[in-house]
């Protein structure tokens, strides 16, 4: 299996619902690094995985919807606990959508899977894997 990983960040601020989450249920911030894994079995005709700039300029679109944001407010994730695995679905689930799209160029339809990590610091982070 062949992958690239592309990396941004990003800041948002949020609460959560739910006494397992203790002072976190206060509105506090969080900023993400964010890798997106992209794979494939074989390599396209021009013997890559995907175009590596269009998937970076994809994976800062997507997030460029979340940045700076009190996601408490988006009506998007009214009532949700928007947790690290939680936003790490959402960034892979619009990243598939993308690719869907024709986004991250043709070659991009032949893609297999995609992982988005998010790394709330260098000791905790959390993985959304999925197939395309």
């Amino acid at each position: 299996m062949f992958s690239i990983t592309v990396r941004d960040h990003v800041m948002v601020a949020h609460s959560f619902r739910g006494e397992v989450f203790g002072p976190a249920q206060r509105l506090h911030g969080a900023t993400f690094v964010v890798d997106a894994t992209f794979r494939r079995t074989d390599l396209d005709e021009d013997n890559i995985v995907v175009d590596i700039g269009k998937a970076t300029e994809e994976l800062g679109a997507v997030l460029s919807d979340l940045n700076y944001r009190n996601l408490d407010d988006e009506p998007v994730f009214k009532g949700i606990n928007t947790s690290t695995e939680f936003l790490a679905k959402v960034i892979a689930d619009r990243l598939a959508d993308a690719i869907q799209a024709g986004r991250l160029g043709e070659g991009a339809r032949g893609l297999e899977g995609i992982t988005v990590s998010l790394k709330e610091s260098h000791v905790a982070w959390a993985s959304y894997e999925r197939a395309l």
